[in-house]
């Protein structure tokens, strides 16, 4: 009888075990907490990040693609010589120290022993073949305009590099900071013709596979330089276009992380196995124009169109009160924002902007299309109100929704009536103002040219002194509200939705996914 009740209670333990795991199963909450994949669960499984990605990067290339789907990627293979912290303070990267003679001149130590994905040592000679790319005009780079200030580059020994500048330029040291001012090997360009489907550097992760409209894979680099970094065995970018995806493989644990709208924000925070991590980004949403093109290349045009511009409506409607009033500079910035709220052409008026349509030979108004992206739910919901708004001073708009790379295409050519998307203020107000607006920027894509916003530009970047500068800069933005190339509209807030089962990882308006010290709690 002994030996019947124990294996009875042997039979009875498994079976409950089965019910057990058969429960957890059926929960609706699979977890890859557990860290399983379909390769095993081995280490590199278990910290396998996977990421739900809302965008097909657009290219690989750090010297010539500016897409954000991009960057999230290249910049996690790539080092730039310098790097911003938390706090937006300059520290050192591939250049141990940095020092400025005069100030034209730069020199740059760089660390030693630091080497390349392939095995190839980095030096000096890969830092000039760097920037010289990049100011080379086949390139076509969108740092370009960053450096055209670089008179000369002088390779002083294979750990030290000197720049000559051909004038005072603030912000340099910014720009070398910039991720799109990354060091690249040129035996690797050489090889491949270009980086856009290749990445070879020397950041904390190893570029492995692309598999276009599948996931972009990254493994860990074992010989990082800095000691102990990164955590990861690797990343997975796993596109995702589709919101509801995102929010269901969030939900179930087949990705650790992703983004979701402000829309999707309260369904996020009702999951106790999600945080729900948030910050007010450096982007601003806008409506640029192409000025080369009737009627836009009317001032008056552009100013009735922001007249007739609710962005109070934008700001709750597209991002549900997540946003705040933003001009070329977004308040993000600190200093540098001006206040927009008070500027006249901010002020919704229906009547003025008809008025400034008639005085513009427009009174009965005119057809356009707005061009926009239909992979991002924020830029087609921008589109559709703007066309809302647009009709109540006579201006009838089709939207022309277009793929990510077909957006990209439209962006660069400048193939476009009117464009709504959104745009980063970098590190520095010159990207702000130069990079889009001068005449010369490198993403200056509206075909805008105005002398007083090239002088001030030149201006805000020989000048030195902080308080000049942010004089000069307040005064640029406010004639490009004036003349209104682009209405800038809100700057929103930002949101990751993480499994609770990944740690060490705060996103910040500089470093929005900085993974170096992330693990995957198992």
């Amino acid at each position: 009888m002994t030996k019947k009740i124990k294996i009875f209670s042997l039979l009875l333990l498994v079976v409950m075990v089965m019910a057990a795991c058969s429960d957890n199963n059926a929960s609706g909450d699979s977890d890859a907490d557990s860290g399983s994949d379909s390769g095993g669960d081995s280490k590199a499984a278990n910290q396998l990040l996977k990421i739900g990605n809302d965008q097909e990067p657009a290219g690989l290339d750090p010297h010539k693609v500016p897409a954000h789907s991009s960057i999230r990627i290249y910049e996690k293979v790539y080092d730039s010589l310098l790097t911003f912290d938390e706090n937006m303070e300059l520290q050192p990267e591939l250049a141990k120290e940095w020092e400025q003679p005069d100030d034209t001149t730069y020199i740059f130590t760089l660390r030693e022993g630091v080497t390349f994905h392939n095995g190839d040592k980095m030096t000096a000679e890969d830092v000039k073949y760097s920037y010289e790319r990049i100011l080379d005009e086949e390139t076509a780079s969108i740092a370009k305009s960053y450096f055209d200030k670089v008179e000369s580059i002088e390779v002083m020994s294979p750990t030290k590099i000197k720049f000559n500048l051909s004038e005072t330029y603030a912000p340099f040291l910014s720009y070398v900071a910039s991720t799109n001012a990354a060091i690249v090997s040129e035996k690797v360009v050489e090889e491949n013709g270009d980086l856009m489907q290749v990445a070879v550097g020397t950041g904390p992760f190893k570029f492995e596979e692309w598999k276009p409209d599948n996931y972009v894979e990254l493994s860990k680099n074992e010989d990082y330089y800095k000691e102990g970094q990164p955590k990861l065995d690797g990343i997975r970018y796993i596109t995702m276009k589709d919101e509801s995806a995102r929010l269901a493989a969030i939900r179930t644990g087949e990705v650790h992380l992703t983004t979701l709208s402000s829309q999707s924000i309260p369904l996020a925070e009702k999951n106790d196995k999600l945080d729900v991590k948030g910050y007010q980004s450096t982007e601003y949403s806008y409506v640029g124009f192409n000025v080369d093109k009737e009627p836009f290349d009317n001032k008056k045009v552009r100013q009735a169109i922001s007249l007739a511009v609710n962005r109070q409506e934008v700001k709750d409607i597209v991002w549900k009160g997540d946003a705040i009033l933003s001009g070329p500079i977004p308040e993000s910035m600190g200093k540098w924002a001006i206040d927009v709220s008070e500027e006249e052409l901010y002020q919704h008026d229906i009547e003025k902007a008809k008025q400034l349509l008639v005085e513009a030979g427009y009174e009965d108004g005119f057809e356009t299309t707005i061009s926009t992206a239909s992979t991002y739910p924020d830029m087609i919901d921008t589109a559709q109100l703007l066309q809302q708004q647009f009709e109540k001073i006579g201006i009838k708009a089709d939207i022309k929704q277009l793929e990510w790379g077909q957006y990209i295409d439209t962006w660069k050519s400048g193939d476009h009536e009117m464009l709504v998307g959104r745009n980063s203020s970098g590190s520095d107000p010159d990207r702000s103002i130069s990079f889009f607006f001068s005449t010369d920027g490198s993403a200056n894509v509206w075909g805008f040219s105005n002398d007083k916003i090239d002088s001030l530009s030149e201006k805000g970047r020989t000048t030195t002194d902080k308080e000049k500068r942010r004089e000069i800069y307040n005064e640029a933005q406010k004639k490009l509200i004036e003349t209104s190339p682009n209405l800038f509209l809100v700057s929103p807030k930002k949101f990751f939705i993480v499994r609770n089962n990944v740690e060490n990882y705060t996103p910040s308006a500089n470093e929005p996914e900085n993974f170096n010290e992330t693990i995957i709690k198992q």
